[in-house]
């Protein structure tokens, strides 16, 4: 099975009021943790889409063996950083037939979870393996190459979760209860560094 990953990493975090991708975590940023994940799991192209903050994101990826691409439209919607990144993924590698697509503020994914999407994918016949928790579908999730077409198709601010709510029980699941954090505020922020605290302890 050939699977890239993409990392969607383009938002400006207009409710944060600073990039959420270069929040520190463990001692480097939400999106060098993104990233150094994605690349442990030994599965190529690994394509990093920016848009906002395009300079300064771009410098936390120095030296890093991926891909970036830029998404000049990522004020036009989470659908354009999505086909960005899939068609730089499938630039690289023509024959892929299947991409994980990840974001940089779900800090608890793990390569075992990226891993667990090809396995649950490779033990059925479901194009679509999406993350679950707190009762929602989301991110990281897998998409097979059959997929790809509407993945190019979506438009505005239509992510991966159109897509996963469309295809409904041609969706495969693979729990993950630390997904829902979500880090959108300072205080989401503030409440994730308490959790990774008692996680530590």
């Amino acid at each position: 099975m050939h699977c890239g990953i993409v990392i969607l990493a383009a938002g400006s975090s207009s409710r944060l009021g600073e990039p959420k991708q270069l929040l520190p975590y463990k001692g480097k940023s939400l999106l060098w943790q993104a990233a150094n994940t994605a690349m442990a799991t030994g599965l190529k192209p690994v394509v990093v889409v920016v848009g906002a903050n395009n300079e300064l994101i771009r410098k936390e990826l120095e030296g890093m063996a991926l891909h970036i691409v830029e998404n000049t439209n990522w004020n036009k919607g989470m659908s354009t950083s999505l086909k960005a990144g899939l068609e730089a993924a499938i630039e690289r590698e023509p024959a892929l037939d299947s991409v994980i697509f990840m974001v940089c503020d779900q800090p608890f994914v793990s390569v075992d979870l990226l891993k667990e999407l090809i396995r649950t994918r490779q033990s059925g016949w479901k194009p679509i393996v999406a993350s679950r928790y707190q009762d929602n579908l989301g991110t990281p999730a897998l998409f097979t190459r059959n997929i790809f077409p509407a993945l190019l198709e979506l438009e505005g601010d239509a992510g991966a979760r159109k897509l996963i709510k469309q295809y409904g029980e041609d969706v495969a699941i693979v729990d993950f209860p630390e997904g829902a954090i979500d880090i959108d505020t300072k205080k989401d922020y503030e409440t994730f560094i308490q959790q990774a605290q008692w996680r530590k302890n």
